[in-house]
Formats: C-alpha cells, structure tokens, sequence
C-alpha cells in the first residue's frame, strides 16, 4: 500500500482536513480538551458487517469506537496496524475491563469489491473476536469514507490483483460517534491503551 503524503496521520492534518483549522493546539489546552473536539469527522453511515447483517452508525450508539479504513489484500501496514489495535484493546481489558467493554474495534474496507463480508469475517478472526469488519456497495463505502475524511483509490496492479492507496489515520469515536483522538499507530500496544483511557470517560 502506497501512503498518501496529503493525508499523514497526524492530529495536525487531521483538523485542517476536517475544519480547516491550520494550527494544533499545545500545553495545557490540548490536555484538558479532546484533540478531534469539534472536528466534522464522523457521520452516518449504513454497510454490512462480516456476517452479512446491516449495521449503521446507530449500530453503536452508546459505545466508543476505535475506527480504521484499510482492506484485507493490504500487503503491509494494514495488519500490522490492525494488530496494534487488537493488542492495544487486550491490553485494555487487563487494565480496565469495565471501559474496555465500551470500546468496538470497527474495520471499514476502501476495497468493497474484493472484501465481502465472508472474506471480511476471515479477516477480523485472525485478530480479534471483537474486531467488526463492514463492507458494503461501492457508493456506500465512499459515503463512509467522505464522513470520516479518508482518502482512498485504485492503485496500480501487483501479483494477484491491485494496490488501494488510501489515508491511514484510526480515529477514537465517543459514544455519540463525535470525534476525540487519533490512536497512535506506529507506536506501542500499550500507548494505544493510553490513548483510550486518556479520553474515553
């Protein structure tokens, strides 16, 4: 996967996408006040989950959501920043299992042509039982992905199909699916943690 340098994850970036702000806050402001607070990132969405159900963003009102647009045929840094989600989570659950309940680690493909919901399902077991994988129509993927700022298009050809070059940011969602956090994703498992527990109340 070929990243895309006009959308680094960085929370910087990731204001001026969504708001246009063109500065990060620092010090104190930033601690007391979630990063993504106000940013437009975020919004309805209505796809299939890896068991062939329909899920909208309604689907999980009421819980946190730790969200990452990627596809299965990635061939490098979309499992590992998957892995770093689901590790990150278990070592939630160690911590704080009570909060750790409230978290759902949502996987949204940029590929909905080859992720089908059963090579979906294959997919998220390999990480995490917890771990929903959503596809859908080709238009409804693309509304999912305006909403939260992602980026994605048919790349060039390799062995056994094609490349999808698309932004690479996971977004911490709170219950009512506004927008706190970047999760940290070239980091630690356990700086994952951190983030979570730092924002979700």
């Amino acid at each position: 996967m070929r990243r895309t340098p006009s959308f680094l994850p960085t929370v910087c970036l990731a204001f001026w996408l969504a708001t246009g702000l063109g500065g990060c806050q620092s010090g104190t402001a930033t601690d007391a006040r979630p990063p993504l607070a106000g940013a437009k990132i975020g919004g309805p969405f209505a796809l299939v989950d890896e068991n062939g159900r329909a899920v909208t963003d309604r689907s999980f009102a009421g819980k946190y959501r730790v969200m990452y647009f990627g596809y299965t045929y990635c061939p490098d840094v979309c499992p590992v920043d998957v892995q770093t989600i689901a590790q990150g989570l278990a070592e939630l659950e160690k911590r704080n299992p009570a909060l750790a309940a409230r978290v759902v680690p949502i996987f949204v493909t940029v590929d909905p042509a080859r992720d089908t919901p059963a090579v979906l399902k294959q997919f998220t077991a390999a990480f995490s039982p917890r771990l929903v994988g959503l596809t859908g129509s080709p238009q409804a993927v693309a509304q999912a992905e305006k909403a939260y700022a992602v980026y994605a298009s048919k790349g060039l050809a390799s062995p056994g199909g094609y490349l999808v070059n698309h932004s690479r940011q996971t977004y911490l969602m709170d219950p009512d699916n506004r927008p706190l956090a970047l999760v940290p994703q070239d980091e630690t498992p356990a700086a994952v943690a951190d983030t979570i527990e730092k924002w979700a109340k």
